[in-house]
């Protein structure tokens, strides 16, 4: 089935379909070779870890931008709501995050005698990355800078002025800059998955349809490897396969008919898609149009407890993947309590985006603590390129950042990313609400070791 596609201004607008498969690919990151269990796999750091908190004999730093006496600045730039084709909230959220972390660091006193301080973000109205980045290097007021955006065309400016870049990972070309620390290390793309495959297992599904949209080369490499994972594994599951199109038009203006009717017609018993939000809703509401709503789909995003409230029973029984410690799971031992209690403190909203501009706000204070009293810009990105097992306080599988900004390739995932893979997955139940799928609340990580890709069942841990 090929689809038409529309004109140049919709074609880079779907560049935002990153997003749909920013979660699901981060799972290919890189999680070190270590024994899983708390009180094996502390969270923290060799290099300044969670209990680190830089509280050394004060040095008065000049000629450091964004460093005063009394603070450290950052900036904030990165697509809101009303600019993003999806509708999601992303820049806004992240600062959220930031701002909680930064709040919870600052009761105990801040980081080298400083307050660390956040300004407003700015929006980049999705086309204009690169704009805000220079004004914010061209201010010369900020340490560093958080940005969450669709089009990460500002990233290199803000690095090349020396700046530390905390972002969020969902662009696979960008983070691999030493200066850029991401939520994940930088991504495989191209390596196929076990998650997916071992979920169909569970549920005995056998007949997959795929699917991913042909104007973004990320979504349609990422169904393309779905496609290869099934393949990989076929002679020992028995699983095909049977509907593929990896040239879908993006947001489905046109709809989803023919493909659902090629479903019907091959018993298509589960959906592997990498699409976005609002496309995921639409495959969903024509699956149940044509007698298919039984038939579960497995989102590499939609982990929005309102989207799919909203939704009704559209998504019941679907499979979700979350590139965090879930909110479903037990929080005791990690920095979820603390996320929790301080964006309740702000009054801000708990969400996904959210979590992320925590996590990678823990990046930029670790990194603080590790470079020492008398930092200044190129130490912390120095310094934080030696830890090698950030986990921010249990929230994310373990990142070597002195490998992790070079991507793991399908062949070689140990060298340059992990010892295994390690995915979060939840299922949506008949209320639904999300629940841990595969592990338990104290252990929701489901990992596939990688020194045998052929190996289909999982380890389950906990990172806290």
């Amino acid at each position: 089935m090929q689809l038409n596609h529309t004109d140049g201004f919709s074609r880079r607008l779907a560049l935002s379909v990153l997003v749909a498969i920013g979660l699901v690919v981060a799972s290919c990151g890189n999680s070190g070779d270590d024994t899983a269990d708390s009180d094996e796999n502390p969270s923290t750091t060799e290099t300044g870890g969670s209990d680190a908190t830089g509280d050394e004999e004060f040095v008065s730093i000049e000629g450091v931008p964004g460093v005063t006496d009394d603070e450290i600045r950052y900036a904030g730039f990165g697509t809101f709501a009303e600019s993003n084709p999806l509708g999601t909230c992303v820049m806004q959220c992240m600062a959220e995050g930031v701002e909680a972390y930064f709040a919870y660091r600052n009761s105990e006193g801040g980081v080298h005698g400083r307050e660390l301080v956040l300004d407003d973000p700015v929006n980049d109205e999705l086309t204009k990355n690169q704009e805000k980045a220079l004004e914010i290097v061209s201010a010369g007021e900020h340490f560093g800078a958080f940005s969450a955006t669709q089009v990460a065309s500002g990233w290199q400016d803000i690095t090349g002025a020396g700046m530390p870049l905390y972002v969020w990972n969902i662009h696979p070309v960008e983070t691999q800059d030493e200066a850029v620390f991401g939520n994940a290390p930088t991504i495989c793309i191209e390596c196929t998955q076990r998650n997916a495959v071992w979920a169909g297992q569970q549920i005995g599904a056998e007949n997959f349809a795929v699917f991913g949209y042909g104007v973004s080369e990320n979504s349609k490499l990422s169904a393309q490897t779905s496609r290869a994972a099934i393949e990989q594994h076929a002679d020992e599951t028995g699983q095909e396969v049977v509907v593929f199109d990896d040239n879908l038009d993006f947001g489905l203006p046109n709809g989803i008919a023919p493909q659902v009717s090629a479903m019907v017609e091959n018993d298509v018993d589960m959906v592997l898609s990498s699409i976005d939000l609002n496309g995921q809703k639409t495959l969903a509401q024509e699956m149940e149009r044509q007698g298919l709503g039984d038939v579960p789909i497995f989102h590499p995003n939609t982990y929005n407890q309102d989207f799919v409230a909203e939704a009704g029973d559209l998504f019941v029984g679907d499979f979700v993947t979350v590139g965090f410690l879930p909110f479903e799971a037990e929080a005791e031992g990690t920095g979820q309590a603390a996320f929790r209690e301080w964006m309740g403190e702000l009054g801000h909203e708990i969400s996904e985006v959210a979590m992320v501009g925590w996590i990678v706000a823990d990046a930029a204070y670790q990194g603080l603590v590790a470079a020492g009293p008398d930092f200044d810009q190129q130490k912390v990105i120095d310094a934080t390129n030696q830890i090698t097992d950030f986990t921010a306080d249990g929230l994310v599988p373990p990142i070597d950042w002195t490998t992790g900004h070079t991507p793991p390739t399908p062949d070689d995932r140990i060298t340059n990313g992990s010892e295994r893979t390690c995915t979060a997955m939840v299922r949506v139940n008949e209320s639904a609400e999300f629940e841990i799928y595969g592990g338990t609340p104290e252990k929701p990580w489901v990992c596939f070791a990688n020194d045998d890709l052929s190996v289909l069942e999982p380890e389950f841990v906990s990172f806290g």
